[in-house]
């Protein structure tokens, strides 16, 4: 009942709190408005009657003095007759009523102590002199209403004590007492009238005034709190979506609205929370390692999907006997640690499975602790690394493995820091083609077994290459070495590392220009018959001249200055033509080392013509020059190029001879066209006959060793096979087609331009 009092609503209480006094004062109000105007109405009345008995004592007066009694009797009479007037009484000095609107109480006698003569009386002797307030007095009818009365005293005057009325004595102060009494009957219904009024109006008024407090209270503070109050208890209940709308912009409104974002900012952390709680409820049980969690009697309290799937635990079970179908705890235990330090532990274990096997798997435990920071219970995780110890196994037998394969490579390898290019390790095959131990070598660069003045652009271009062909290096005992080196990026005991595989290609080389030198022999022998033209020529102009100089010494004649100078001048000149036709045979059929170099291709093209000419002159072909000028330069063997062109040209003269063989006879027009361009990245060279032409089967193969169309003895079927090998050493491309316009051969050869590098040149050999 208490509590229902307490959470009385807030009408009740504003009615209360508020309507209760206010009715107070208004009752206090009417309360001395009710006495204010009842003392202002007996006032009004007092005096009014006041008045009447002065007019009354006025009007008899006359009368008195003539001692017309009938004259008293009939003006009493008439006034007596007023409504309100009760009665008038004339008191003489004994108490005795004189006179009397009321017949039967005339002559009656009254004592002196009755109500209105004890006004006068209480004192001995008797008042003379009395104010207004002590001559009034109020009191009851028989009937219960109200009398007002007011007795005023009748003074002897002097004119009532003369000779001439001598009917007082003029000792006598007091003649009588005038008594007029009027009915209050009706002021006193008109002041009950008005205090009921009143009394109403104040009634009406407060409930008025609370009807007024109950509806704005109702409307305005009621109903929006039991909005406010249901938000709330939906808010509390978890229901979010619906949020209070009191469609008011007042405090209330403003409260609502605070409400409205409370709720909101409840859902959103509550959605957080939901969140957090399923993702690590997730975490806990999609984790993809073992967690359990564990009271201090090591019982099972929680565990994850992925430790049921390892293992088999079983309601109320412990972990030692989950782990390991124990009976007793383990005698390391590491969650016994936990609850005993509150530290984490960590280790590595092994147990029987649930599907009967090894297991191993490696733990950490950690300890839950409560509010007051005591280890209730203790979480442990493991991670399964069964797979990791077969692939360990595996990984060990692998490594010893490729360990032999890595040591058995029949090519050195190495692995180099990759930016120090410090030896790392290599392989036994080390020992055999560069005579070095693998303890002489280890930390030491791999920048050591190139030359000198190489080894700067050696270093960088191992950064930036790939692969490296036909480098020189040399040995422990100093010998040059040529090898082709590849490099990949790998990692090595996680390091960045350079893996470098390096071929002893020196015997290859040796042997290729072995073959090189006698392709050139070869050359040189099918052109023999050419060069003994060229050399015959200058030979017969040294004759001549050397001739005629003699016979005119034996016939001692004189010989002119001029002439003599002149024939000495033709002989000179062709000494020195024989002499440069004889050193190029020379130098070409010499045995060289490669040296590549920036060359221009139309100058190793006029080369290899000019000892080829004289051949092409007497067979009648003509040679047609279509040569760019200022042709950028290409990275190359000047003496490997040029033998290049002289292969080519002497295939172009084969098929033109072929063709003349085919057909019986010899046709016009017998040419080879040399043809140099430049592209966007690339010189062009083409060398263009007109002899037999080239079918799809040959195009194929001619490129292929020893592969031959001419007759037994009169090809080799090396120089393609070389000239394709050379052509390739410069990064370059030949290609081998159907001339459409002279119905020949054309031979493409494509070179790239030349690089130049911290001012030396060099050859792209797969560099960047």
């Amino acid at each position: 009942m208490g509590k229902a009092i307490l959470r009385m609503n807030i009408v009740s209480k504003l009615i209360i709190f508020i309507g209760f006094p206010l009715l107070l004062i208004i009752a206090a109000w009417a309360y001395f408005n009710i006495n204010f105007q009842n003392q202002k109405l007996m006032k009004h009345i007092i005096t009014d009657t006041n008045r009447l008995t002065e007019t009354i004592r006025l009007g008899t007066h006359y009368a008195m003095t003539l001692n017309s009694r009938d004259d008293i009797t009939q003006i009493i009479q008439n006034i007596g007759k007023q409504q309100a007037i009760e009665k008038i009484h004339i008191y003489n000095k004994a108490g005795e009523i004189t006179f009397s609107n009321i017949p039967m109480e005339k002559h009656k006698q009254t004592l002196i102590k009755d109500e209105a003569c004890d006004i006068c009386h209480r004192t001995d002797p008797p008042l003379i002199h009395l104010d207004l307030e002590q001559r009034i007095r109020i009191f009851r009818s028989t009937e219960g209403y109200r009398l007002l009365g007011i007795i005023t005293p009748i003074y002897n005057e002097p004119g009532c004590s003369t000779e001439s009325c001598h009917f007082h004595p003029p000792n006598k102060k007091i003649l009588g007492a005038l008594d007029v009494v009027v009915s209050l009957e009706i002021p006193d219904k008109a002041i009950k009238n008005a205090k009921n009024g009143i009394i109403s109006l104040a009634i009406m008024g407060f409930l008025v005034m609370s009807i007024i407090i109950f509806l704005f209270v109702h409307r305005f503070i009621h109903v929006p709190i039991q909005k406010l109050i249901q938000g709330t208890v939906r808010i509390a209940g978890g229901e979010f979506e619906n949020e209070v709308d009191l469609g008011q912009k007042d405090e209330l409104g403003q409260l609502a609205e605070a409400i409205n974002s409370m709720g909101r900012q409840i859902r959103i952390h509550q959605n957080e929370l939901h969140a957090q709680r399923d993702e690590y409820r997730t975490l806990f049980d999609d984790a993809p390692c073992m967690i359990s969690v564990q009271d201090r009697n090591f019982k099972l309290l929680r565990y994850n999907r992925q430790f049921l799937e390892s293992f088999d635990p079983q309601p109320g079970s412990h972990c030692f006997q989950a782990y390991k179908g124990r009976d007793l705890k383990c005698d390391n235990c590491p969650v016994e640690k936990t609850f005993q330090d509150g530290k984490s532990h960590s280790g590595e274990e092994s147990g029987i499975g649930k599907d009967g096997t090894r297991h191993y798997w490696i733990f950490i435990t950690s300890p839950i602790k409560n509010a007051k920071g005591e280890v209730v219970s203790a979480i442990e995780m493991s991670l399964n690394i069964t797979q990791r110890k077969k692939l360990e196994k595996q990984l060990e037998a692998s490594e010893k493995k490729y360990q032999s394969i890595f040591n058995n490579i029949p090519n050195p390898v190495f692995v180099l820091d990759k930016d120090s290019l410090d030896l790392i390790d290599c392989n036994q095959s080390v020992e055999s083609v560069y005579g070095f131990q693998k303890e002489e070598i280890l930390g030491r660069s791999l920048t050591d077994f190139f030359m000198e003045e190489e080894k700067d652009q050696m270093k960088r271009l191992i950064k930036t290459s790939s692969i490296l062909n036909q480098v020189r290096q040399k040995n422990k005992e100093g010998k040059t070495l040529f090898v082709d080196i590849w490099i990949s990026p790998s990692e090595f005991s996680d390091k960045k590392v350079l893996l470098v595989t390096t071929s002893d290609i020196t015997k290859r080389l040796e042997t290729e220009q072995d073959l090189i030198q006698a392709g050139k022999m070869a050359t040189l022998g099918e052109m023999s018959t050419g060069i003994a033209h060229e050399l015959n020529q200058p030979l017969s102009v040294i004759k001549t001249a050397s001739d005629f100089i003699l016979k005119k010494i034996r016939q001692e004649e004189k010989l002119e200055e001029e002439i003599h100078q002149k024939l000495l001048s033709k002989i000179n000149t062709n000494v020195d033509r024989a002499s440069k036709i004889i050193e190029h045979m020379r130098h070409f059929a010499r045995k060289s080392d490669i040296n590549f170099e920036p060359v221009n291709v139309n100058e190793i093209l006029k080369r290899a013509h000019d000892i080829f000419s004289q051949q092409l002159k007497v067979r009648g072909i003509e040679v047609v020059w279509q040569v760019m000028e200022n042709i950028p330069e290409v990275t190359a063997d000047p003496g490997r190029l040029e033998q290049v062109f002289i292969n080519l040209l002497v295939n172009a003269r084969d098929a033109i001879e072929e063709k003349n063989q085919k057909i019986g006879g010899k046709i016009d027009n017998e040419k080879i066209i040399l043809q140099t361009l430049a592209g966007k990245e690339h010189v062009i060279v083409k060398v263009i006959d007109t002899g037999i032409g080239i079918s799809d089967a040959i195009r194929e193969k001619i490129f292929e060793p020893f592969f031959t169309t001419k007759e037994v003895g009169k090809g080799t079927g090396i120089g393609l096979s070389i000239s394709y090998g050379i052509i390739k050493e410069c990064k370059g491309d030949i290609g081998v087609s159907m001339d459409t316009e002279t119905r020949g051969t054309c031979f493409t050869i494509r070179f790239p331009f030349s690089r130049k590098e911290n001012g030396l040149f060099r050859q792209d050999r797969g560099g960047p």
